[in-house]
């Protein structure tokens, strides 16, 4: 297996793009990330969408943005695995350069959920459809009882909880992509609309329309350009079960576990050898579960970590979604993996700007689909 590195990286302004199409939105990201690796050819493309199909009627993904793009006939490939669809296409761009079967790749990811469809009857697509959609389940509520069963067992309080969202909408206002860009109170977090018992408005991600991507390429291409690049040092995968009934335990993430496991190995470094992570944080509980998962946090003590500061930038200890995070960033499902990898292109080279971690080497980025039915992770290294 080569080297292979991110040499240029592009994404829109998360939101409510009204007056974008799916195809506008996923070119003028790629165009960014063009231009910024300086290459003057794409041997492929994946794209990461969850549910184009459903959200705005188009299938065939791949094919109509690589011609949308002008890229025809480089072949392009939709990449699905519900939210984890951005992480997948990068890992998917990742072991084709690693391979040797192309030079350069773009890797992006893309979503638009504001044209009228039902969001809620969309995402829950992604769940179990015989035995938990069909009782009346949602998203919410399946997070809403891993943070009740985390409350039970470890004692997680909702003040735990708040600080996520708070800390996540401190990083998220100094990133000028972010969706709600604007800091928040713990006051507001735990005064706003029930949403499912004890989950509120403030502990979900948004919905949003929005595209990232990267250009992927081997060693030998970005010392060619003589551009700043990051290395990846590990990419790996793991599934769950989709139904959290058919688990072991509601707070332990399996697919988060295992993909740590076989990412830690490959990179051949520990958990405390990171310097920042960007973690799905789809819902508050899911960030405190995940930072428990990767290794960062004692079982049972990832919110007292956030509650105590040991997940800030200024901490020292494992800063953790820097971007703002799905909470304050927004979250395009398919797009979200790339601008995560992105997130850490960006501090890994220096260029956070009000957000950057002091000396930041090394890079994780912990992409999900659903309820943790299917985990993404990858490493990024900077030299």
């Amino acid at each position: 297996m080569r080297d292979v590195v991110v040499i240029g990286a592009g994404m829109t302004k998360f939101g409510e793009l009204w007056d974008k199409s799916i195809k506008d939105i996923f070119v003028e990201a790629s165009l960014k990330a063009i231009k910024d690796s300086g290459v003057d050819h794409i041997d492929s493309i994946y794209v990461g969408a969850m549910s184009s199909g459903l959200f705005v009627g188009q299938e065939h993904l791949g094919a109509i943005l690589a011609d949308y793009l002008g890229m025809n006939p480089v072949p392009a490939t939709r990449v699905e695995s519900a939210c984890a669809s951005g992480g997948a296409a990068f890992r998917q761009a990742y072991l084709e350069v690693a391979s040797g079967a192309s030079e350069i790749v773009l890797a992006g990811g893309v979503e638009k959920m504001n044209d009228g469809a039902d969001v809620t009857e969309v995402l829950a697509t992604a769940a179990d459809q015989e035995y938990e959609v069909y009782q009346g389940i949602t998203f919410p509520g399946l997070y809403a009882m891993i943070a009740k069963a985390h409350m039970h067992q470890y004692g997680t309080t909702r003040e735990q909880l708040a600080a996520v969202a708070v800390k996540n909408h401190r990083n998220g206002s100094k990133n000028k992509n972010a969706q709600f860009g604007f800091e928040v109170t713990p006051e507001q977090v735990m005064k706003s609309t029930m949403v499912s018992d004890p989950l509120r408005l403030l502990d979900c991600s948004p919905v949003t329309d929005g595209g990232a991507a990267v250009i992927v390429a081997s060693m030998d291409v970005a010392k060619k350009l003589n551009k700043n690049f990051v290395r990846v040092i590990a990419s790996a995968q793991a599934s769950d079960t989709i139904a959290l009934h058919s688990r072991e335990s509601f707070t332990t993430l399996n697919s988060v576990v295992k993909a740590a496991e076989k990412a830690y190995r490959m990179a051949g470094i520990k958990p405390t050898d990171l310097n920042l992570c960007e973690v799905h944080d789809c819902f508050t509980i899911a960030e405190i579960v995940v930072s428990e998962d990767l290794g960062f946090f004692e079982k049972g003590k990832g919110g007292e970590a956030v509650l105590n500061g040991l997940t800030s930038i200024e901490s020292g200890k494992i800063p953790i979604n820097t971007s703002g995070g799905l909470k304050s960033k927004g979250h395009p499902v398919g797009a979200t993996g790339i601008a995560q990898i992105i997130e850490l292109f960006e501090q890994l080279n220096g260029k956070a700007g009000g957000r950057q971690v002091k000396n930041a080497r090394i890079g994780m980025a912990q992409n999900m689909g659903g309820s943790g039915a299917s985990s993404v992770i990858h490493i990024l290294e900077v030299k």
